[in-house]
């Protein structure tokens, strides 16, 4: 069924990709996708002498083998699902019945059935589940990489991690190789993310045309949840709209609030979208049925104007800290309710590098280079601190060899910007 071009009107977007189109049909080589992920991971793992890793992470297996199964529910219940990976060995430990999902993929040579070592499947038995689970994992790596080597480990819960190191492994955190792994995109990959993004910018345009007074915000949040899971998107991460005096400060989750009329309405998307990729921009609309106040639209200009400062001075080659010191610098009067990070990296989730405020830099900050291949979302948060109304904006760029590339098209409100 034909998506209704919203866009239609419109002169200035003429680059914007045809709404009706499915995203699965963008010609995306998804087996190139999958082994050059698979490929990072492992150059990363050796880059730090890791011979093997325990993956548990919905989203890092998914990373790494192209496998997808119950992302939530495997987030809170680990390790019901979880992925043995060496150099030349991949093996995917797969949740009760479901051993065909990991099935047919390149990038597993083994699925086998999982283990599940939490309380809710162990009871009183959990550390004797712990124990038999650790036991079987290490003669299982012993085997492939010897002993002594070193191993990877994420998001187990703490008996499990105990029992592994009882059994003479020595154990690092894989957070690191797979943030460093999942942090330069290909371009293949790229056309994963701007199909999640031209989905996602749909169901915007879709919840954009359902705003009237008397909705009340999860009605309205509604909008773009079936919009997303029509187009065979995920989930979203985050309970971000809020509408009136809920828009300040900000992380007000969405609730059964009603819109009041002539009130800002922000949103920030956090959309696990299509082929599992996040799709990260933010916008803030207007309720009507009157025009914006002035002070509305001053809040407006001043979040667009950080935005697009910030994504001036984005270039590859540049260090963390020159970024901050290079930055927008926030007026005092908003400074209060800054948004908490002035960018962050964006792929399968948020993800490495966060890039801070100047003032937060000492403190919070960490030096990197911003390197071509990463997806970059520039964020910005107006409001006074005790005031009545802010606004959140946000964009998702490419980071290229000569500058940055837009990536999120959903237009701002011009109303707003007079």
């Amino acid at each position: 069924m034909a998506e209704l071009d919203w866009h239609a009107e419109r002169s200035d977007l003429s680059g914007l990709a045809q709404l009706d189109r499915s995203p699965d049909t963008d010609g995306i080589d998804l087996v190139a996708v999958r082994t050059y992920r698979q490929g990072r991971v492992r150059a990363e793992m050796a880059r730090r002498g890791i011979a093997a890793v325990i993956l548990s992470d919905p989203v890092n297996i998914r990373y790494a083998t192209g496998t997808r199964n119950m992302q939530v529910f495997s987030m809170r219940n680990a390790p019901s699902r979880y992925l043995l990976m060496t150099q030349d060995r991949s093996i995917l430990f797969e949740f009760t019945g479901c051993l065909h999902l990991g099935q047919g993929f390149e990038t597993v040579d083994e699925v086998r059935a999982s283990k599940t070592a939490s309380f809710v499947a162990a009871g009183p038995h959990i550390a004797e589940r712990e124990r038999a689970w650790a036991a079987e994992m290490a003669d299982l790596i012993h085997t492939l990489v010897g002993k002594g080597a070193t191993i990877g480990l994420e998001r187990l819960n703490a008996g499990v991690a105990l029992a592994l190191a009882e059994q003479g492994l020595r154990i690092v955190d894989a957070q690191e190789p797979v943030e460093m792994a999942r942090a330069i995109k290909s371009a293949e990959e790229m056309k994963c993310v701007i199909a999640s993004l031209r989905a996602t910018e749909i169901g915007v345009g879709k919840l954009r045309d359902a705003i009237r007074p008397g909705l009340t915000e999860v009605e309205l949040w509604s909008v773009l949840h079936q919009s997303i899971i029509a187009q065979n998107g995920d989930y979203v991460e985050t309970r971000l709209l809020s509408a009136g005096a809920r828009t300040n400060p900000w992380f007000q989750e969405t609730t059964d609030s009603v819109i009041g009329e002539n009130e800002l309405i922000a949103l920030d998307t956090d959309v696990v979208g299509c082929h599992g990729y996040y799709a990260d921009f933010s916008r803030t609309f207007h309720s009507g049925p009157g025009k914006p106040s002035d002070k509305q639209r001053e809040l407006y200009r001043v979040a667009h104007e950080q935005v697009h400062y910030n994504m001036g001075i984005l270039r590859p080659g540049m260090t963390f800290r020159d970024y901050a010191d290079e930055a927008w610098n926030i007026p005092d009067r908003y400074y209060a309710n800054r948004y908490y990070l002035s960018a962050h990296g964006c792929g399968m989730t948020g993800e490495y590098p966060y890039l801070y405020h100047h003032g937060d830099f000492p403190d919070a900050g960490y030096d990197g280079v911003i390197e071509p291949g990463m997806t970059i979302c520039v964020e910005s948060y107006i409001g006074e601190d005790g005031g009545k109304e802010g606004v959140k904006l946000e964009q998702q760029v490419l980071v290229t060899d000569t500058g940055i590339e837009l990536l999120s098209q959903f237009p701002f409100e011009e109303e707003l910007l007079r």
